[in-house]
């Protein structure tokens, strides 16, 4: 635990100006990012008698190493480059929004030649046009089925298109008239693209034309006796009503606003924003986040919209924005919000009327809200600190473990031996930061020694990071063998004949999160004495003596240390114990995971998959036409150079390739004895009589550990 005063800039060293500022741990990473109109002033505040400051600043300031701090010339470029930064570095003590649940949004696909109604979540994607965020997809999808009888546009997938297009059969949609059934050329590309604009058009709340154009159309019919047409566009304006009535008119002038509201007490605080455009409730959403310090509601406001339309432009920013408490000073974040928008926002407190009724139903819902989030143990502030320490009281360590790392490993009966590494931060998962290893350094089961090569490559990589000051080099192996791959969307896959050279912006200096950079202060294994013996002599070889190492049995849940002959046993109902149980759980969750993927992908393996540069299409095209492996290993190259897209070279490289691998054993029916003489196509590109992938599974199934 670090002293303030250690790294206390000296008094005249800080500018009186408006700037942002960084607080960095002892291993360079950016802790928390601020901005202040006057960086003195501010950064005094850090400074003062520890027991003035909140309790999460005071974590803060005694985990910081050090300050730096940039200065900007405006107040508005110091809020940009903060959210920047926050976004760049993804600081541990800043204030940052949690989505209490992923919320789905009414999509358009107007990117794509015949524009797809769909419900989509996550990312927004470029030339989609979003509605929303809704409560429930089933009230999207109710909205659409509504909506389709007028506006009867596209809602199939792609594979579904393309299977009509093929047949020359529209699906059931098109035939009851709630799709235009473009896939069979019933309308045109362009004429599907005006319904699809009609749709967005009622969505985006421009609802009266629609509505007096089919009432004069249905007058029209019934003056002419066309009654069963007035009957079809009468029920088409009762869609059109029964749709509207499901966002009820809360602002009688058709307003376009954002109106978010604030729920706090001393730890956390609970966002709520309703979406009003057109003068209806279009979308709702809500945030939560704990209080890293004494932060005001103006502060939590700022921060919310700095989440809210950080990333939007133009019109995804409404005219209006009305909120519980201004920021201080509301001129830069006003100033922001209106460049964003490319046109004057008024940012505001409602005072009266229909506004500030509206108002206190969302700050109804933001208290709501917030009594929920209590209730959810694993993310509450209060038990994940309690945790924590009793944690540090069970293991007599001298803090509390702010950063934990698991480690498993899995196999089947000893083949396709894998590790995995979790990380949980302040209680929370990091799966950003989760980590897969092969285990390639033996052959074999043994799990002591494969945790003792995975804590030592692990923090061999560490010694590694913590001592270079430049780039990775190409070729350099600093793993003691294969390299570990990195968990799903964490970057890219190394391995032990060369590691991808991280760029420069990954480095320590800038603070960005690294692959192996930052020690845990505690390590956990899955297993018992042997386990936790091996991961401290990994250490011990390494040298690095200041990180907690316990094991988990499963068992009996106790939890062993390294040199004693009896485990600590925790009380059932610890919140320490809990939170242990939940970071084995997670890494015996992603290893079997990555064992399963790695043996399916074995049991997949034929010898065409050892041809270089032979690629799955031309792979299904060989099986194609030949039928099986077993055909096309008695093809001459000749026969093999009639397969569309197989040149001669290819053909000769394909038939030594299987000319060299062993001549599978056949298949037998074990009931009968007989042996079974495979022509049946091969859709695998395996051996068709192997028995692993022919013979019966419960024969090979063993326990995964």
């Amino acid at each position: 635990m670090a002293d303030p005063s250690s790294y206390r800039p000296e008094p005249g060293q800080i500018p009186d100006s408006p700037g942002v500022y960084r607080f960095r741990d002892e291993h360079r990473r950016v802790i928390y990012v601020g901005k202040a109109k006057s960086l003195r002033q501010r950064l005094a505040n850090y400074f003062q008698d520890l027991a003035g400051l909140h309790p999460r600043t005071r974590t803060m300031v005694t985990t910081a190493a050090s300050v730096e701090w940039t200065v900007v010339s405006t107040e508005v470029e110091a809020l940009q480059l903060e959210y920047s930064w926050i976004k760049e570095y993804d600081p541990r003590f800043n204030v940052k929004y949690r989505d209490d649940k992923s919320y789905p949004y009414l999509a358009v696909t107007m990117n794509e030649e015949f524009p797809r109604v769909q419900v989509m979540r996550g990312h927004k994607k470029k030339g989609v046009r979003y509605f929303g965020p809704y409560a429930h997809a089933w009230a999207i999808r109710d909205t659409v089925d509504l909506l389709l009888r007028v506006f009867p546009v596209r809602t199939c997938s792609a594979g579904v298109f393309k299977n009509a297009a093929r047949t020359g059969r529209p699906c059931l949609l098109g035939y009851i008239g709630k799709c235009s059934a473009p896939c069979v050329d019933r309308v045109s590309a362009e004429e599907h693209g005006e319904l699809a604009e009609d749709f967005c058009d009622f969505m985006a709340g421009r609802t009266g034309t629609y509505l007096r154009r089919l009432e004069r159309r249905m007058t029209e019919a019934a003056e002419e006796m066309e009654y069963e047409r007035a009957a079809r566009l009468r029920d088409d304006i009762g869609a059109l009503k029964k749709a509207m009535e499901k966002n009820a008119v809360v602002l009688a002038d058709a307003t376009d606003a954002d109106l978010i509201a604030v729920a706090e007490d001393e730890l956390e605080a609970a966002v709520q924003i309703f979406h009003v455009r057109g003068g209806r409730v279009r979308g709702q959403r809500g945030w939560v986040t704990d209080k890293v310090e004494d932060v005001t509601t103006g502060a939590l406001v700022e921060h919310a919209l700095q989440q809210l339309y950080g990333e939007e432009r133009g019109d995804s920013v409404p005219k209006e924005v009305l909120v519980p408490a201004l920021p201080e000073p509301v001129e830069p974040v006003q100033e922001w919000l209106t460049g964003r928008r490319g046109s004057n926002v008024s940012l505001r407190i409602p005072q009266r009327g229909d506004k500030k009724a509206l108002m206190e139903t969302v700050e109804r819902n933001a208290q709501q809200a917030l009594v929920l989030h209590k209730t959810k143990r694993a993310s509450d502030l209060t038990t994940r600190s309690r945790a924590l320490e009793e944690i540090a009281d069970a293991l007599d360590l001298d803090s509390a473990p702010l950063r934990i790392e698991c480690y498993d490993i899995s196999h089947l009966q000893g083949d396709d031996v894998v590790a995995s590494m979790v990380v949980f931060e302040d209680g929370l998962q990091r799966k950003g930061e989760y980590r897969r290893f092969q285990i390639k350094g033996f052959e074999g089961q043994d799990d002591v020694r494969s945790m003792h090569e995975v804590i030592t490559r692990r923090f061999r990589r560490y010694l590694a990071d913590k001592e270079r000051t430049g780039e990775w080099t190409d070729g350099e192996d600093t793993s003691g063998g294969a390299g570990p791959v990195p968990a799903e969307g964490s970057g890219p896959a190394l391995t032990d004949a060369s590691e991808a050279p991280l760029s420069s912006s990954l480095k320590d200096e800038d603070g960005r999160p690294k692959r192996f950079a930052y020690p845990p202060q505690l390590v956990v294994v899955d297993g018992g004495q042997p386990q936790v013996a091996a991961a401290k002599r990994a250490l011990d070889e390494l040298g690095i003596d200041d990180i907690a190492v316990c094991g988990l049995a499963k068992r009996l849940e106790e939890v062993w240390l390294p040199d004693d002959d009896d485990p600590v046993v925790l009380p059932r109902s610890s919140e320490g114990l809990y939170l242990l149980q939940r970071v084995r759980d997670e890494a015996h969750r992603f290893a079997i995971t990555y064992q399963r993927t790695k043996r399916a992908k074995r049991l997949r393996a034929g010898p065409l998959d050892d041809v270089p540069g032979l690629g799955e299409t031309r792979k299904q095209a060989l099986i194609k036409h030949f039928g099986s492996v077993k055909r096309l290993r008695a093809a001459t190259i000749d026969q093999i150079c009639e397969v569309p897209g197989i040149g001669r070279k290819t053909a000769e490289t394909i038939a030594v390739a299987l000319a060299g691998a062993a001549a599978p054993a056949p298949a037998v029916n074990t009931a009968t004895g007989e042996i079974i003489d495979d022509e049946e196509p091969d859709t695998t590109a395996g051996f068709p009589g192997d028995p692993v992938t022919a013979g019966a599974p419960e024969e090979r199934r063993g326990q995964e550990t």
